[in-house]
């Protein structure tokens, strides 16, 4: 309704303006009627954007948009979080993810015609949204913004690959690292690292790990892998193994996470790592060590010479019933 409206007029007064719809990709009833010239129902509906969840567009707005629309451009779920958050950073309003459609079609209009010197608009309409959605759309925008790439990576099982692992990103900064030991040769980590469209893309990213030797899988369009899988990486504690249970805080910074791997060096055998940047002045990291126990009375020396603030959570009910 709104793009028939607004198309009808523009195209009367200035016929030579491009008018281009932009429609979410799992809900695109008025791109597909276009394609084949009449109204289609679409067999499913992605509902992330509520607002335009909608099967099948209604004949009389059809009948202009199929005159006075130039074309459809789709947007995925991230990349619409991603202009939800351009919209904030330069308005700071809020709007809803259908609000932000125009906002993410101009983005990815201009990267794929590669257009300069030209005036462009974004209707941003809605801002019905539930807060709670907030901490999706904020989790998913560098996503979106091709700022950050989830993989995961196979590493050799010996105490040091994780700081050998973390040379060869170089000084590109991680956002997240999941990790859980199983007995054998090989462990698998679930990373995300920080990257830019242009100077560091992902797959410059990629080419670079498997470079050096890395079997590395791109996770980043994988929804499970994103919605899912990156909260539930992990696991019980092999049997008998002897695991101190460790959160620490430290400052947040370019290659914080490599200098606290340093610090803590290769004496024992890391078997659990959790961290996760969430753009805060302090880094927060869940750990487990295998320390053996005629070497548990040197640990808090150890620690407290690494000089971060840290928390033994081997007692933690939570660790238990999860991971211990």
């Amino acid at each position: 309704g709104l793009i028939a409206g607004i198309a009808a007029y523009v195209k009367y007064l200035r016929p030579d303006v491009k008018v281009i719809g932009v429609e979410p990709v799992d809900s695109n009833c008025l791109q597909a009627a276009m394609a084949v010239g009449e109204r289609v129902i679409l067999p499913q509906v992605g509902t992330f954007a509520d607002g335009v969840a909608v099967a099948q567009i209604g004949a009389h707005c059809f009948e202009l948009c199929r005159h006075f629309v130039d074309e459809v451009v789709t947007v995925s779920s991230d990349e619409l979080c991603a202009a939800i958050k351009d919209i904030y950073d330069d308005t700071r309003s809020i709007t809803e993810p259908s609000g932000a459609l125009a906002v993410a079609g101009i983005k990815k209009y201009v990267a794929r015609e590669g257009v300069q010197g030209q005036t462009l608009v974004a209707i941003d309409s809605g801002a019905n949204v539930n807060f709670d959605r907030l901490r999706h759309v904020a989790e998913r925008a560098e996503l979106g913004e091709q700022r950050e790439a989830i993989i995961a990576v196979t590493i050799p099982e010996q105490p040091g690959s994780f700081r050998a692992f973390c040379q060869a990103l170089g000084k590109r900064q991680i956002t997240e690292f999941n990790y859980r030991f199983y007995p054998g040769k090989e462990a698998r980590l679930f990373v995300g690292v920080q990257t830019h469209p242009v100077h560091d893309p992902r797959e410059q990213l990629l080419t670079s790990l498997r470079e050096q030797g890395y079997s590395v899988l791109d996770l980043t369009d994988n929804e499970l892998a994103k919605l899912h899988v990156r909260h539930t990486v992990g696991g019980h504690a092999a049997s008998g193994a002897d695991e101190r249970v460790l959160r620490f805080e430290f400052p947040e910074r370019p290659g914080a996470l490599l200098g606290f791997l340093e610090r803590l060096g290769k004496r024992w055998n890391i078997s659990l790592f959790h961290y996760r940047n969430h753009g805060a002045a302090e880094a927060r990291v869940f750990a487990a060590l295998e320390v053996p126990a005629d070497e548990l009375a040197g640990l808090p020396s150890t620690l407290d010479e690494m000089g971060y603030r840290y928390w033994d959570e081997t007692d933690n009910p939570a660790y238990k019933l999860f991971l211990g």
